[in-house]
């Protein structure tokens, strides 16, 4: 159950980049996640929840503009792979398998890249315009972080 909950936190770093360590760190914060014992206890930390629940907001911000390269460019893309192994391997510190976390985070990370953009592009194809599919898959990746961090808890 551990290793899907990485990989569907991985999808969430896919849709949105940021909100799965926002999620994570929330998580750990409140004491829903135990990782005091482990080599990533700092996303337990308060600067860490700011830090990223800053970078989640402006993200969903910026993510509205015409001017936001694909998800798919080397930056971006990378940016969401690292972000799903920090979150999966995070998640995973639950249960001690770190290393498995961080490779299941990678793998829902490029499903959630390349199934995010094209589920986008789908719906804004049918729905005429792009932002609200942008909102759609917004939402979509805020609730299926909160329901991964209720079910690991």
């Amino acid at each position: 159950m551990l290793i899907l909950l990485t990989i569907l936190t991985g999808i969430v770093a896919g849709l949105r980049t940021m909100i799965a360590p926002a999620a994570v760190t929330w998580g750990a914060y409140l004491g829903l996640l135990d990782i005091s014992q482990s080599s990533l206890s700092f996303m337990g930390s308060i600067w860490a929840v700011v830090i990223f629940t800053a970078l989640a907001i402006v993200e969903l911000i910026t993510d509205q503009l015409a001017s936001t390269p694909s998800r798919k460019v080397p930056m971006q893309f990378g940016a969401r792979i690292g972000m799903g192994a920090l979150s999966g391997a995070t998640i995973a510190a639950t249960g001690g398998i770190v290393v498995v976390g961080l490779v299941a985070g990678v793998i829902g990370a490029i499903v959630g890249t390349f199934g995010g953009a094209s589920g986008r592009a789908y719906l804004a194809n049918r729905l005429g315009r792009d932002l609200p599919a942008a909102l759609v898959e917004d939402a979509v990746a805020i609730v299926l972080a909160l329901l991964i961090i209720g079910t690991v808890s």
